[in-house]
């Protein structure tokens, strides 16, 4: 399965990992091998970790709680308690190392290290008052995403996998009705 990197922010790229939230879940993420194929995928993470059944267990419930938080946020509600105690304590863990070099920016660290990594990048997104969460506009698609664009008028997560079914089945349904 490939994984999409389209929400903006690793933390809300980690919980797009259940697609169909609210119809038909989909989990990206059913085993270890899963998660450390994501890690490595997503930018500014370790490229290469190792997940025992506790660490995933671990990334798991940082997910969820990242998602109920973010979706707390876009529905402009208070921050479910047993979900912000999760995410700070994951972000309480040590960060992932960076070093700088003439090929670049490499990042080393453990799971738990990524995991803390991506719980400081969702406390920076939902403490930020000026960001602009939204919860893609297709109705099977329960993605939360940081709308950066020009006046926050962004509609879908993404326009590969949604924008471009919501157009065209609205083209469709315009060929059917002519």
């Amino acid at each position: 399965m490939d994984f999409a990197f389209v929400s903006g922010n690793p933390a809300l790229d980690l919980a797009g990992t259940v697609g169909s939230r609210r119809t038909r879940p989909v989990d990206a993420l059913t085993g270890s091998a899963d998660l450390e194929r994501w890690v490595a995928e997503c930018d500014g993470l370790p490229d290469h970790v190792t997940a025992d059944a506790t660490t995933f267990e671990a990334a798991l419930r940082l997910r969820e709680a990242i998602y109920r938080l973010a979706l707390d946020r876009v529905l402009d509600r208070s921050f479910d308690p047993k979900s912000l105690e999760i995410l700070n304590d994951a972000a309480a863990g040590r960060p992932p190392t960076i070093q700088l070099s003439d090929s670049g920016l490499r990042t080393s660290g453990d799971l738990p290290a990524a995991l803390a990594q991506i719980a400081r990048s969702a406390i920076t997104v939902l403490a930020d008052a000026d960001a602009h969460l939204k919860e893609c506009g297709r109705a099977d698609c329960t993605r939360i995403y940081l709308d950066r664009s020009r006046g926050a008028r962004r509609t879908w997560c993404g326009m590969e996998e949604c924008g471009n079914r919501v157009k065209a089945a609205a083209y469709r349904a315009r060929k059917r009705s002519s």
